[in-house]
Parts: structure tokens; C-alpha cells; sequence
């Protein structure tokens, strides 16, 4: 980035607003949609209606804000791409006045999407490693690639927090939990924004709890809920990782579309947490405020909803904010002061990464997949692993004649999400891939090699024939072992089983999976089981007569390899449950979150208790937990920090990692609270024999809460913390006394708990 300060970057952009014609500075609002040798092709659903109604010669006549996925719209050679790249920005740079030139945003939620380059795991699976130094350095890693290429922004990471995991778009967060979810977010953020790259928070806010967990879908709550739950980890990567950028959501809240909603951009965002970036829109956000909200009469009307609302760039073409805006600002029907506005924020941010500067000249040598990406994807896959049961049976001690059944045992795409570039666009065969992605069954092959594997795919993933089902019952009868694998494959809008547009009705293994899995459990072999998926999938009583169950969140193109070691024992299993399993498939959707009428009662016939509960997950050795000790005191005023610690030894014979885990339970508050929510976490990496401390200090502002007059508070009162193995197994608990309540001020709680390990 630039060496202007904040200040002096501000104070240069205001001064190039005040020279601007007005058709200058709305084409600094607005991005167009092209690869960097061909159009971008048909990505979602509406693009056609989005035209923008430009060429792409009127859309660059007065300069140009952003350009849309240069590199991620189709496959391009990444030296070829980013010197032609340079030529289209150099011609940009020409038709303004001020030398301007666009500010290049990617997608990069599993690595930058384009081919070629680093495929590493979902959000899902960054959640389970509950590690966020690791998902610092994987982000590092990717905004560095970005950068070497002539991109300046990335939008990631998703902070929405799973509130129904039928929804298609699981697989992109990070789970269940706001405080994991802020927690590892930021940790992304700041990786991302260390390597020059403006991390981009989204879905900005309460996407991901829409009705009945469907893609668009309507949300229904209250100022509370989404204050403490939804809004919470945006809070955190503002105001702990100073992101530079956020994306609305497209949902409408309690009838309000977020696109237009300026309590939240306005009055949340900048006047509470103090943001400095640049709110953009999600693609085709703003005419959707006219097209499938209803709430505006036509586009110039949606322009004057969401530039009023604080939405800054239009993305990802100049449809509402082209000539609708320039028309309206004309007419007088909106105020010119808002373009400015959106114009200072853009140039300011334009300034402090280098556009009205001399560009670099563009790479000669570009390597998108390197050894050391790999190294980075390959160890998050790995510490993403969750051995949710296991009778003995594993870590395998070389069968020696093995069946490995199941549609997604010898299939690369299974291991990718639906924001990975061979998903996103359709490229599932393996030469079209772009990196080497191995299949579990390659896998398996290379690290049991005094083992006869038998391979029966039994289907796919949402067909299956009787003669494939049966083919694999044989091929498991006549076994020592069988693995089974079953999950899913991502796409976007319905290509996939996971992913954008990819809800799911129930928790059940799509297509006949399940029935494939009875089927291998009534041979009476010994039988493992491996979910590779983008949700979690009930199994049903198939959990309970399986030797042993492994849950992969769609773990990259290194994934196939870390699931083999966790198998085969080369490394120990570490992941946590970023979101909970159901025991049966028409479970309602539920998370640990909630109070205690949400849970198990004698009222109701429905159980909606999880199979595997939040933060749960085994390691192939034991751990003894001493009892918690208060370092702090008794009591604690409402702005001062408990401090509360654990001893764990590793009793086992093999090393292993431990995930401590914090919750808080408030017995008593003036409104409903959560039974429990997590409040900190710490792993510990310990040998045979080894014990170790978790110490946290957790700031008493965590026990806030909003209150029945709509402030966040801090109540007098008993705290109870729980020192856990997961939300479902409590190993200890401390109260602690809040001596007087305190009331906080919006934009001012202390927001993180610090863990260390001693």
C-alpha cells in the first residue's frame, strides 16, 4: 500500500472530489463485470437483466471504480491475464483526468478463485481447526498471491452465523458460533489486509438466518437476536481487524432490505463501530432492491435507497448507479452530496493502496499453486478433521484386504467448495481441474501399500443404481474393514447438492447415500465412516452401529490427504465442530445457542438435541482435565476481567491436541439468555505424559447483553464459566460474582477473550 497516512489520504481525496465533474465521480461508484480477454459469462441467476446498459467503452469514458473478477470469469493464463490486466488498466488510467485506475476485486474464499491456483478448504473447515494464527497464515498466503497479480481487494470472509444448516451457503462460514465466527474472521481479515489486500465482510448482516434456511429468503427477527448473535462478528473484524470493506446482505430484515437500510451501514457500521472502508454491493444487490424487493419503482429510485443507505460501489456493473444515478442527481432527485460522499470514501481508499500512482510493471513469472500454498492448505485441512466417534477402530492398523465404497471416495470435485474455480464453473473433470487435487481412493492407495483395496463407488452422489448398491455390498462382505464415504458435491444454484443456491430440505445424505450406508452396516464388517460435505448430514442409527465416523467440511484440494493420515494415524485428529450434527434427519433446525425452552423439554415431543454437539470432536489419545481455578477473585466489577484457568494432561500413549473451550451461563438476567455461549478457546498440543495450562481472561463486557430497553448492559449478578470439551460436555465450572451493573455505550465492549497456553 500507498505511504499516505488516513488523514492525507482523505484529505487527498476530498480535494480530487472538489475537481470532478459528476459524471467523474459516478464512475467511480461502479464496477464492470469483464475477465481480462473475454465477457464474464453467465455466473447467477439475473446477471442477464443487469446489462448496466453501457458498452464498455461509455462505462470507462470518465474513469472507472472497480473492476469485477478479471481473473475468476474464465480461465486465463495468471502471466498472460496480469499483463493484460496492466494494458486495461493503463487505458483506464488514460480516460480520467486524474490518472485513476480501477480497483481489482476477486473472490478468495477457499484461495483465490482462478484457475490454477491454491485450492484450500472451506470456511467450514477453517472453522473446525479452531485455530486462527493457522487461518492468519493461510489468508497471508492467498492476499499475496492476489497481490503478485494486480488485485487489490477480496471478498472474504463470509462472518454470517449458521442458524439453519440446510442453507446452501453453510459450507462458506465459519458456523454456528458469533464469537468462533468473529474470532476466526478477523484472523482472516487481518491476514488478507497484511498482504495489501482489502478484506471484504459479508453478508452484511443476518443472511444466513433466512426463512426456512432458503437462499433470499425473507428473516424474521428481533433488534436483540441480531445485535448479540449476527451482528457481533462484523463488530469484531471492524473493530479488532480494521477491515477495509464490507458487502450487504441480500435478505430483507423484519421487511427492511439490508440494501437500503441505513441504521445498519450508517448508523451501526460507521457511527457505532467507527468504519473507515467502503460498503459495496453485492452483485445485482441494488436493482434487486427494485426487481424482487419491490421497494423502489425503478432503478434510479433503488440508486437513492442505497446511496443513502450508505452503499458506496455498485457491484458488479453500472446498473443503477450509471446513468439512473446520474439522471436522478440531474432531476434533483437526489442530492449530489451523496455521490460525493461515496466518491471520498472510494478515492481515499483508491489512494491508500497506490491507484493514483505509477503502477508496477507486471510479473514475467507467476506460480499460483507453490509448494509452500500447498503446504499451508494441506496443514488447514488437516487440523480441520473431526473424528466424531471412533470404537477402537481407528487410527486403521494395515488391513490387509480393505473395501472403500461410497460416491465421493474417487472424486476430486467432492473435496472443493462451490467458491473453488472447477465448482464454480462446471469444470469437474479432472483435467480441467488446474491443480492437482488426489481422490481418496489415491490417497488411501499410496498410504496403505501392503493393503488390497476393492473400489465400489456404489453411485453417485445423487443417483444410484440397485446393481451399484449391491456391487458395493459385495465388494464390503468380502472385507476386513469398510470405509465408506458419503457427502457432497458443490455447485452454485442447483448444480450442486452445497453451496450458493443449493438448500436442502432436510438433513438427510442426499440421493441414496443413506441407503447405501444401511446397506454396507447390515453386512456385519466393520465399518468407517467419512462425511465429506458442505453441512453436517444426520446419520441417523447408522451412527450408532458404525466403527467409527469421520466429518470432513469440504477440505480442499489437499483434503483427500489429510483424511487418509487422520485414517491411517500419520497425524493425530484436532478438528472441533464449528456447527452441530443432528440425530436425525427431519431435525428442526437448531444450534447450542439457544435458551433453554429451545432445547430438549418436557413441553414439547420435538428433540432438536444434537447427534454431536458444537466444539465436539476425539483425538486417538486421552486427556485428564484438572479442576478450573478463579485467578482473579470472587468477584468482578462489570468493567473489570476474570481470569480463570485449567490444568489438562495427555494420559494417552500418542501425542494429541486438546481444545479448551469457555462458555458463559448467566443463571439469571433481566431478558432470556442462551443456556451457554462460547466466550474463548485454547489448544494445547501436548505429548504422552505432558500437561499444560489454559489461561483466559475474559473481560466482563462479554457478559453483556442487550436489555429490555434496547442498551447493551453488564448486570450484577452470579456468572457461572464452563470450562468444556464441547457445548455438550462440560468439565468444570467456576461462578463469579458482577458486583454492580454498568451500562456500555454502542461500539465500546470489549470483544475478545485472551487465551494462552503455559
Amino acid at each position: 500500500m500507498d505511504t499516505d497516512t488516513p488523514a492525507e489520504a482523505a484529505e487527498r481525496a476530498a480535494g480530487l472530489v472538489k475537481q470532478m465533474t459528476l459524471a467523474e465521480k459516478c464512475a467511480q461508484l461502479v464496477g464492470l463485470w469483464r475477465d481480462v480477454d473475454a465477457d464474464a459469462g453467465d455466473m447467477a441467476p439475473h446477471q442477464s437483466e443487469q446489462t448496466g446498459g453501457l458498452s464498455e467503452e461509455e462505462a470507462m469514458a470518465h474513469g472507472l471504480g472497480q473492476l469485477t473478477r478479471p481473473f475468476g470469469s474464465a480461465p486465463v493464463d495468471p502471466v498472460e491475464g496480469a499483463a493484460r490486466l496492466a494494458a486495461v488498466q493503463k487505458q483506464i488510467r488514460d480516460t480520467s483526468r486524474f490518472g485513476i485506475a480501477a480497483q481489482v476485486h476477486e473472490e478468495c474464499l477457499t484461495g483465490l478463485m482462478t484457475e490454477g491456483a491454491t485450492i484450500f478448504p472451506t470456511p467450514l473447515a477453517l472453522g473446525a481447526t479452531f485455530d486462527p494464527d493457522l487461518v492468519h497464515a493461510a489468508a497471508h498466503q492467498i492476499g499475496s498471491s492476489m497481490r503478485g497479480l494486480g488485485v487489490h481487494q477480496g471478498l472474504a470472509p463470509v462472518l454470517d452465523v449458521v442458524a439453519d444448516s440446510r442453507w446452501g451457503r453453510t459450507e462458506e462460514t465459519v458456523g454456528e458460533d458469533p464469537y468462533l465466527t468473529g474470532a476466526v474472521g478477523t484472523a482472516y481479515v487481518t491476514g488478507l489486509q497484511s498482504a495489501g489486500i482489502v478484506a471484504t465482510l459479508k453478508h452484511f448482516v443476518a443472511y444466513s438466518a433466512s426463512l426456512a434456511g432458503r437462499n433470499f429468503g425473507p428473516v424474521y427477527m428481533g433488534p436483540k437476536q441480531l445485535a448479540e448473535t449476527y451482528l457481533t462478528p462484523f463488530e469484531m473484524a471492524v473493530r479488532i481487524g480494521r477491515a477495509g470493506s464490507v458487502m450487504n446482505s441480500y435478505a430483507a430484515n423484519d421487511g427492511v432490505p439490508v440494501a437500503a437500510d441505513a441504521d445498519m451501514f450508517t448508523g451501526v457500521l460507521r457511527d457505532q463501530w467507527g468504519f473507515e472502508g467502503v460498503v459495496v454491493s453485492d452483485y445485482f444487490a441494488i436493482n434487486f432492491l427494485n426487481s424482487l424487493h419491490h421497494v423502489a419503482a425503478d432503478r434510479s429510485a433503488a440508486a437513492e435507497l442505497a446511496l443513502s443507505a450508505g452503499i458506496d460501489v455498485e457491484l458488479p456493473n453500472a446498473d443503477c448507479y450509471g446513468d439512473p444515478l446520474l439522471q436522478a442527481v440531474d432531476s434533483g432527485r437526489i442530492g449530489e452530496d451523496l455521490v460525493d460522499r461515496a466518491a471520498e470514501r472510494v478515492l481515499t481508499q483508491k489512494v491508500r493502496l497506490g491507484l493514483l500512482d505509477e503502477p508496477p510493471d507486471p510479473p514475467t513469472r507467476i506460480d499460483l499453486d507453490p509448494p509452500e500454498a500447498r503446504a499451508l492448505s494441506a496443514e488447514c485441512a488437516r487440523r480441520s478433521i473431526v473424528l466424531l466417534d471412533n470404537d477402537g477402530t481407528l487410527p486403521l492398523a494395515g488391513p490387509e484386504n480393505l473395501a472403500l465404497v461410497g460416491p465421493v471416495a474417487d472424486d476430486k470435485a467432492v473435496m472443493l467448495g462451490c467458491y473453488a474455480f472447477p465448482n464454480h464453473h462446471g469444470r469437474l473433470d479432472a483435467a480441467e481441474m488446474g491443480v492437482d487435487i488426489p481422490t481418496l481412493r489415491e490417497r488411501l492407495t499410496a498410504d496403505l501399500p501392503g493393503a488390497r483395496i476393492e473400489h465400489a463407488a456404489g453411485g453417485s452422489v445423487l443417483e444410484a443404481t440397485d446393481a451399484e448398491i449391491e456391487a458395493a455390498v459385495t465388494a464390503a462382505s468380502g472385507a476386513e474393514l469398510a470405509v465408506v464415504a458419503v457427502g457432497d458435491r458443490s455447485g452454485l444454484f442447483g448444480r450442486g447438492t452445497s453451496g450458493e443456491g443449493c438448500d436442502a430440505d432436510s438433513h438427510a445424505l442426499p440421493g441414496r447415500q443413506a441407503e447405501l450406508l444401511d446397506a454396507v452396516l447390515a453386512t456385519g464388517t466393520p465399518t468407517v465412516v467419512v462425511v465429506i460435505s458442505g453441512r453436517p448430514y444426520a446419520l441417523g442409527d447408522a451412527a450408532d452401529r458404525a466403527a467409527a465416523i469421520v466429518q470432513a467440511f469440504l477440505p480442499g484440494q489437499e483434503g483427500a490427504r489429510a483424511v487418509s493420515e487422520v485414517l491411517t494415524g500419520a497425524v493425530e485428529p484436532e478438528g472441533r465442530l464449528p456447527v452441530g450434527v443432528p440425530a436425525r434427519a427431519d431435525s428442526p433446525p437448531a444450534t447450542y445457542l439457544g435458551p433453554e425452552l429451545a432445547q430438549r423439554s418436557e413441553v414439547s415431543t420435538v428433540d432438536p438435541t444434537a447427534r454431536f454437539s458444537f466444539g465436539h470432536g476425539l483425538s486417538y489419545t486421552e486427556f485428564q482435565w484438572g479442576e478450573p481455578r478463579l485467578h482473579s477473585g470472587a468477584e468482578v466489577a462489570p468493567d473489570g476481567t476474570v481470569e480463570v484457568a485449567v490444568e489438562v494432561r495427555n494420559t494417552g500413549s500418542r501425542a494429541g491436541v486438546e481444545v479448551v473451550q469457555l462458555y458463559l451461563h448467566d443463571p439469571i438476567a433481566s431478558t432470556v439468555r442462551p443456556v451457554q455461549r462460547l466466550v474463548g478457546f485454547a489448544k494445547l498440543r501436548l505429548a504422552p505424559g505432558e500437561a499444560a495450562e489454559a489461561r483466559f481472561a475474559m473481560p466482563a463486557d462479554l457478559a453483556a447483553f442487550i436489555g429490555a430497553d434496547g442498551d447493551w448492559v453488564v448486570e450484577a449478578g452470579t456468572l457461572e464459566l464452563r470450562l468444556a470439551r464441547s457445548a455438550g460436555d462440560i468439565a468444570g465450572t467456576v461462578e463469579v460474582g458482577v458486583t454492580d451493573s454498568r451500562r456500555l455505550e454502542p461500539g465500546t465492549r470489549r470483544l475478545e477473550t485472551r487465551a494462552t497456553v503455559g
